[in-house]
């Protein structure tokens, strides 16, 4: 009964090869926006763009290889529950946006 259970557990986890190339990936993703902001080269708003770019590639990059979030159907119901949760978060975080950038523009009117 434990080498179920311990073949069961074995099969959530990843691979040190699938963890070496998170990491890898990661420090790479890191790296250049830390350069382009150490050593500005390109305009502001440029390189802003890029870091973001960067910053949400890299959330991928840690779902995929360091929470094993995939299309398989054992992770279905977790990826349907984080994209669910960033829904929810983005919905939060844009509305209480939208209602500062209102409250500021109707109070600078007066």
């Amino acid at each position: 009964m434990a080498n179920a259970h311990n073949s069961h557990a074995a099969g959530n986890h990843g691979s040190v090869k699938s963890y070496g190339i998170g990491f890898v990936l990661s420090v790479i993703l890191t790296i250049i926006p830390f350069g382009l902001v150490m050593y500005p080269s390109l305009p502001k708003e440029m390189t802003l763009w890029i870091i973001v770019a960067f910053a949400a590639i890299q959330v991928l990059v840690h779902l995929v290889y360091f929470l094993h979030l995939d299309r398989s159907a054992e992770q279905r119901w977790n990826v349907t529950a984080f994209a669910f949760t960033a829904m929810v978060i983005a919905f939060l975080v844009g509305l209480a946006l939208w209602i500062m950038i209102s409250i500021h523009h109707n109070m600078m009117a007066h």
